[in-house]
């Protein structure tokens, strides 16, 4: 029982980290990545979900379009998809998670704990980046309104200019210095 736990922790974060992706806007991995990580043929990994299909609704578990299928191998250079036939299956970390109790092994087990973990992270990094981002649009909505507060001023400082320079010479009054001459 040690040896799979040796060769899944031989696996850098970085290598299951790449292997998450964003589609229809939710953090998913593909069946053919889960079946190299777990170490079974992606048709085994395919079939075992099919005779447990009850386990993965949508939210856990959806199938690629054609569209979403090609847009994902273009933007990957090396794609390890081959000649597949269909597209492929994508869990989300509901889907993954139920992976776990469908491969009753103990390299799924020690696999699916790593991938919780590296999803954990993430929704870490996205709760605290939502709050780096709010402050940055606080910061922004005041910058505009100093700006906005700016252009008004240089807005009035240019009417005073113009109505300074439109303005009528002026009598000038006070005392007149008388020539003795």
């Amino acid at each position: 029982m040690s040896k799979p736990k040796e060769v899944i922790h031989s696996i850098p974060d970085e290598a299951i980290s790449n292997k998450i992706y964003c589609i229809r806007n939710q953090k998913v991995m593909l069946d053919t990545d889960l079946a190299e990580l777990y170490g079974v043929e992606t048709r085994r990994l395919n079939e075992q979900v099919k005779r447990n299909i009850e386990r993965f609704p949508e939210a856990f578990m959806f199938q690629l379009s054609s569209d979403e299928f090609f847009i994902l191998k273009s933007q990957i250079a090396t794609s390890s998809w081959g000649g597949r036939r269909k597209p492929p299956f994508a869990f989300t970390e509901y889907g993954v998670l139920m992976l776990s109790s469908v491969l009753n092994s103990e390299k799924a087990i020690q696999v699916n704990i790593r991938i919780m973990r590296i999803f954990t992270k993430f929704n870490k990094l996205l709760n605290e980046s939502s709050s780096v981002k709010l402050e940055i649009e606080e910061i922004k909505n005041q910058l505009s309104k100093h700006h906005k507060n700016i252009q008004l001023v240089f807005s009035l400082l240019d009417k005073l200019i113009d109505k300074g320079e439109k303005s009528k010479t002026r009598k000038k009054i006070g005392y007149k210095l008388l020539d003795k001459n």
